[in-house]
């Protein structure tokens, strides 16, 4: 990894937003690749910061503001990686359920499967299911990605695949869901057709689903 990528982990982790921003934009003026720059330095930052939380050495003012540097960053090179991009590989319409708020996770699948090509249409958190169901008939998506971050929450992604059933949208999109409670066989009890366990299994699984697998 080059020194300007370690210093942009590094800053992520620590939470110094306005040194992400600055570490990432000198990454991109040395040539770097947006999407290495994502890949080496910007997500592994945040998941360090989440692997220092799992063990109590972050407290949740330390996650906020890893989360603020991590977002820094990845407004820099976000338009480099859409330029980057040729054929779009497919089009993603992506929300968190309805009554929940963390967007973290959200955010760091977004950005990977932009830099994998995909075209993304955020519905942000909070979403509620008629949303995801009027917006799917507008959008007409490839995908559908559902996130659920708390077992509060995870139940309503079967209301908005149940909803879909109800108004004839569901066969005509994917549906993959995530989200720290979720899980495969959750994935196939309320009828999903993949469920991504990390950002990059979820970027597979998309793939694999617009390769028709």
């Amino acid at each position: 990894m080059s020194t300007i990528l370690g210093d942009l982990k590094q800053a992520i982790v620590e939470g110094e937003d306005d040194e992400a921003a600055a570490m990432a934009e000198a990454a991109l003026a040395e040539d770097i690749s947006p999407l290495d720059v994502l890949n080496q330095a910007i997500v592994p930052g945040i998941e360090e910061a989440g692997r220092l939380w799992s063990e109590n050495r972050y407290f949740l003012p330390d996650v906020i503001l890893s989360a603020g540097a991590f977002q820094m960053a990845l407004e820099v090179i976000e338009p480099k990686l859409e330029e980057g991009v040729g054929r779009r590989a497919g089009r993603i319409l992506f929300g968190v359920v309805e009554g929940d708020m963390h967007d973290l996770g959200k955010n760091i699948v977004l950005a990977m499967l932009t830099g994998a090509g995909f075209e993304i249409v955020d519905l942000g958190v909070d979403v509620p299911v008629q949303t995801f169901i009027d917006k799917t008939k507008e959008v007409e998506p490839d995908i559908l990605g559902l996130g659920a971050y708390m077992t509060t929450t995870m139940r309503i992604i079967g209301d908005v695949i149940q909803g879909l059933s109800i108004n004839g949208l569901r066969d005509g999109v994917k549906i993959i869901v995530g989200g720290v409670p979720t899980s495969q066989e959750f994935a196939d009890e309320i009828g999903a057709d993949a469920w991504g366990k990390d950002a990059l299994d979820a970027v597979a699984k998309a793939r694999r689903m617009m390769a028709g697998e």
